[in-house]
């Protein structure tokens, strides 16, 4: 059986502060953490559930943005994949 992880736009679309994107999944924490570096240099897959990293958001090298990450493990999540949510500036660029 294949299990894909998703990754959307868990907040409205248009003018707002904050934007969250939810990826959920069994590649999700892999996923964050090839756009996120968390300020204390640690790795999202070394982290415990139920934790937020503040850090911030890569693109090919160049920091895009300073964000705030959720991290909840398997299966202690509403979906019961692992879920990351990335809480970042609701600019167009970055979603």
């Amino acid at each position: 059986m294949h299990v894909d992880t998703i990754v959307a736009l868990a907040t409205p679309a248009g003018a707002g502060a904050v934007a969250i994107i939810r990826l959920s999944g069994p590649q999700a924490i892999a996923q964050a953490e090839a756009v996120f570096v968390s300020i204390k240099g640690k790795k999202l897959s070394a982290q415990k559930s139920h934790t937020l990293h503040l850090g911030t958001l890569i693109d090919h090298g160049k920091v895009i943005d300073q964000v705030l990450v959720a991290l909840y493990r398997n299966p202690h999540s509403y979906t019961g994949e692992d879920v990351v949510e990335i809480n970042c500036h609701a600019e167009t660029a970055i979603r």
